[in-house]
């Protein structure tokens, strides 16, 4: 049916290209590119080795900071989709050489810089926290401010389409569709119930995720944000097949855009599952500035403190093989139907070792993975229809929810849920 350009090798994008090629009536043809092009012809020599795919398979070499290098390679590869599973930092370069070359964009998790001490990126993000409220270095400002090119060229961008965000955002519309007039609140609960045997380790990028956990919490309620301190709010909740565990108030995206797409929502929360040894640890590396994102001297050159620390930590698509438990992420909704109140949960259970024994993957991966395939298939097929920048949530969930089930990742819709608070 079609040609996707996957950009990137990690965890997340070796899941995303296996499903791609599992898919093979979908995805005729997958070229993979990243800065380490070894990564991409071993996957390529993998997938090939079992015989079980059509899909035409090719690897690029690709500098993801460079709009020039990117506008090459989408040149030559002549793509209908471009499927970005790279680093946030790169996000809007792959999204100018996409408007550059006329091709449907697709992307996991939103822009953030990676020098947050940038003049002229804190310039705008020190009046975006005035305006808005919330501090967090991540927000989909820049990739909406897109809207109007994407539009003019007649081809679509699709933000966030992983698990959260993307499932989360979907499961979203699908309760808006088939169990609400009107939802009130939204309660995001991620667990993470594996155990990689390791003293500390992140299960996707530790740049992202240890900035993302040692930042200040928000919420959204009655039409403004909410900032809280790091882990300042903590629930303890009972998650099916996995247990009691304790979860912390975390800002993220996808609060920003269901605020923005869900009419009348009154109040969004984002919780995520921490044991305390995870906490203790990166508390102390935040300490002593390991966490620091702005670049430092050390015997006469220049490091930046998280970039060295995550040379050192476990890289998370090694996790595979050693992960055991599940993973447990969904949505608790309260609002009215017909006029009666009403709760209910949709959430999803993830096996880790069940994801490696499929694709070699830690559930992390798989559940971020899956998802980015469906939302590229959503564009390649047509389902998902339009021109300028979009998040999940505002498309037919339907067809996307037809598509976790069959491509490993089944939902379960609990009418009875257990309330966060």
């Amino acid at each position: 049916m079609g040609k996707v350009l996957v950009i990137g090798c990690g965890g997340v994008a070796q899941v995303a290209i296996q499903k791609c090629a599992q898919n093979d009536a979908v995805f005729d043809e997958i070229c993979i590119a990243s800065r380490t092009v070894s990564k991409c012809d071993d996957l390529k020599k993998k997938i090939e080795a079992q015989g079980k795919s059509r899909s035409k398979i090719t690897t690029a070499k690709v500098n993801a900071d460079s709009v020039e290098d990117l506008i090459a390679l989408i040149k030559s590869v002549k793509p209908d989709v471009v499927l970005n599973l790279a680093l946030p930092y790169q996000d809007l370069t792959i999204m100018d050489a996409c408007l550059a070359c006329g091709v449907h964009y697709v992307d996991s998790a939103n822009y953030e810089p990676e020098d947050t001490e940038d003049p002229e990126w804190r310039k705008i993000y020190e009046k975006r926290c005035k305006e808005q409220g919330f501090t967090a270095y991540f927000d989909y400002s820049w990739q909406w401010a897109y809207q109007k090119r994407f539009q003019d060229a007649g081809i679509m961008g699709i933000l966030g389409t992983g698990f959260d965000p993307g499932v989360t955002s979907v499961f979203t519309a699908y309760a808006l569709k088939h169990y609400f007039d009107q939802i009130d609140t939204i309660d995001i609960l991620d667990c993470n119930g594996g155990d990689h045997g390791y003293p500390f380790a992140t299960n996707f990028n530790p740049e992202i995720n240890l900035r993302e956990v040692s930042a200040n919490g928000s919420y959204w309620e009655n039409g403004h944000w909410v900032e809280t301190k790091p882990m300042e709010i903590k629930r303890e909740y009972n998650f099916e097949q996995v247990g009691m565990k304790d979860m912390y108030l975390l800002h993220h995206e996808e609060i920003e855009s269901l605020a923005k797409n869900i009419p009348g929502v009154k109040r969004i929360r984002f919780f995520m599952t921490f044991g305390q040894s995870y906490l203790t640890h990166m508390k102390c590396l935040e300490n002593v500035g390991m966490l620091r994102t702005d670049p430092v001297m050390f015997e006469g050159k220049e490091i930046v403190p998280i970039q060295f620390l995550k040379a050192l930590l476990p890289d998370p698509a090694s996790l595979g093989p050693r992960t055991v438990g599940k993973t447990n992420i969904g949505c608790i909704y309260t609002g009215t139907k017909d006029g009666k109140k009403r709760s209910i949960k949709i959430y999803n259970v993830c096996d880790h070792q069940e994801c490696y024994k499929e694709l070699g993957s830690q559930a992390i991966s798989y559940t971020t993975g899956v998802p980015a395939m469906i939302g590229t298939m959503m564009v390649m097929t047509g389902q998902w229809k339009g021109a300028g920048v979009f998040n999940v949530e505002e498309f037919d969930p339907d067809p996307y929810m037809e598509a976790l089930n069959k491509w490993g990742l089944p939902w379960v819709v609990d009418e009875n849920p257990v309330m966060v608070d």
